[in-house]
């Protein structure tokens, strides 16, 4: 069984400058997920690219968790909502032609 890659949730707020506490909220409101491994808090790699940009927004624009929780599903509402559009295109393309 394959085991994915993760990096100690310390280590990820000393490199990026921010709070474990932070970090911690994001993963209590749902838009992070966190494992424990041997003691330790460790972010799974396929994690990083939606922590890093939660993080560029509390950093760049003083988002706060909460703030950033909100954004986080409505981008999510969004993409989905994307999908089904181009769904939709797809069939209606499918029955015009």
């Amino acid at each position: 069984m394959l085991q994915s890659k993760t990096i100690a949730a310390e280590v990820f707020c000393l490199n990026y400058k921010i709070d474990y506490n932070f970090l911690q909220k994001l993963h209590d409101y749902g838009v992070i997920e966190t494992s424990n491994d041997q003691e330790e808090i460790v972010i799974p790699e396929e994690q990083l690219p939606i922590l890093e940009k939660m993080v560029r927004l509390h950093v760049d624009m003083d988002i706060n968790a909460e703030g950033i929780e909100t954004i986080y599903f409505l981008l999510q509402k969004i993409e989905k909502m994307q999908q089904e559009i181009t769904q939709l295109q797809n069939k209606l393309a499918f029955y015009e032609s």
